[in-house]
């Protein structure tokens, strides 16, 4: 069979929350696909209802993913059009799909993605935080132990953060980024496109307080301030005072650079002037 007589998979972004933000390109895909890849049948069906289109669909969410590639497969080679949806978003995006294209890609079938809402685009521009650049984490273990290791990998991460959260995680969530992180800037942005739309601009310690006291209701995009250059600039100069400079230039130059580069960089780093430096170091070869 060539290879153009094959299906083509679409990834067919799908609202978030309000049903008016699918795309009329996504609308023309799923009324002319012959089937649907879908997260949650029930949830696809309001949305397929919504729009009068009746259409067969195929459950596949995380737990069946990898069983049922190979019948995907089986239909692409058909020459069955197959669009793949999630219950709200851009499928793939902390939801399933992506073995499905990765073994697509690497075996050469056509994909097109149909572009549409996602929660964490939505809700970072939204939250004034900095979106100069940021970095997406999804989910967070619930594994408290994996939770923790994780989160003090991102402490020193400079960029604003963002992370899914159920409800029933997030105060556990907080907790643990206020021990790690300290007080930081937050957003705690949820229900996102709904009714009951809401945006919190607040610090890890405020939020806590107010959960404990009040709860919270609805799936959650929490927008987390990066560490300040003030504070590693602080942590530096803090790690710098406990240690010799000398012990620094020797370590330098066992990494390769020569003497005189090294004092000069510790000196840098230090504040003082390299002659400081050369004097406790005249003994160095």
């Amino acid at each position: 069979m060539k290879n153009n007589e094959k299906g083509v998979l679409y990834v067919v972004g799908t609202p978030i929350g309000n049903l008016k933000d699918i795309t009329l390109r996504a609308i023309e895909t799923l009324q002319e696909v012959d089937l649907i890849l879908a997260e949650d049948t029930r949830q696809t069906m309001k949305l397929l209802n919504h729009l009068n289109i009746s259409k067969q669909m195929i459950s596949y969410h995380r737990h069946n993913e990898d069983a049922k590639i190979n019948m995907v497969v089986s239909l692409l080679d058909e020459g069955k059009n197959i669009a793949l949806v999630s219950d709200a978003g851009m499928p793939i995006i902390s939801d399933p799909g992506q073995g499905l294209v990765r073994f697509l890609v690497e075996n050469d079938y056509k994909i097109e993605v149909i572009p549409g809402v996602t929660a964490l685009i939505t809700a970072v521009v939204k939250s004034g935080l900095d979106s100069t650049r940021f970095t997406f984490e999804g989910f967070l273990s619930v594994s408290k132990k994996q939770r923790i290791n994780r989160l003090n990998e991102l402490k020193d991460e400079v960029r604003t953060m963002i992370f899914y959260e159920a409800p029933h995680k997030i105060l556990y969530t907080l907790k643990d980024m206020y021990e790690i992180f300290g007080n930081r800037n937050i957003c705690i942005c949820r229900e996102l496109t709904k009714i009951h739309e809401e945006y919190v601009n607040t610090t890890f310690k405020e939020a806590i307080e107010k959960i404990e006291e009040n709860g919270i209701k609805g799936e959650i995009v929490l927008i987390v301030e990066g560490k300040s250059e003030e504070e590693i600039n602080k942590k530096k100069k803090e790690e710098l005072e406990k240690t010799d400079p000398k012990d620094v230039v020797k370590l330098y130059i066992s990494q390769g650079m020569d003497k005189k580069e090294a004092i000069k960089k510790v000196a840098k780093e230090y504040g003082v002037n390299k002659n400081e430096i050369y004097k406790e170091c005249l003994d160095i070869k």
